[in-house]
């Protein structure tokens, strides 16, 4: 089963049968465009740190200067500067974190992606996998299996991709593999 699903279960079959089979679904692949989002995410995310940081600067200092002025106006005024020093650097904050989750979630499902197409594919590691273009087939497969205790019904998802270099012009035929399985009842 290991070389068949993403996600490997166990069960104790004495037999199984397949229920349905949904109609296949062909999609172009969204490596590429996973991998220029993610990219583009991390420059963004590289740009807010330096922002951030200079806002963080700015406030730092006011508050340094708050607390060395020596009369109670300049003490005043280097309060009000503070505060609204404070108020930039949060939303500053705000969407500098907002951009960091953005990124990791983009990350995450990218190297999903990734690693789903290469098992697909079967080939290990594809340097530029994520450069490369074509399609995806995907289909649902409901399944009675019949163990020692019960008889279960399971819903499997299965995807091949069948994907193009286009640089070496060299096409790569994956195999159907199943992703995840979902129990039904």
């Amino acid at each position: 089963m290991s070389t068949m699903a993403l996600e490997p279960i166990s069960m104790d079959v004495e037999s199984w049968e397949i229920i349905s089979v949904s109609e296949e679904k062909i999609e172009p692949t969204s490596l590429p465009e996973m991998n220029r989002l993610e990219l583009e995410l991390k420059k963004k995310v590289e740009e807010s740190v330096g922002i951030t940081l200079d806002a963080k600067d700015e406030l730092l200092d006011a508050e340094y200067e708050r607390d060395q002025a020596r009369t109670r106006a300049a003490r005043r005024a280097a309060q009000n500067k503070a505060k609204g020093l404070q108020a930039a650097y949060d939303e500053i904050y705000v969407v500098h974190q907002q951009l960091q989750t953005d990124y990791n979630e983009a990350k995450t499902a990218t190297a999903r992606e990734e690693q789903i197409a290469s098992f697909s594919l079967g080939a290990g590691d594809i340097a530029n996998i994520r450069d490369l273009t074509g399609q995806v087939h995907s289909k649902e497969v409901d399944i009675k299996v019949v163990g020692k205790e019960a008889t279960k019904n399971y819903r499997l998802y299965l995807r091949m991709f069948n994907l193009k270099d286009e640089v070496l012009n060299v096409n790569r035929r994956g195999q159907w593999k199943i992703i995840k399985f979902e129990l039904i009842s």
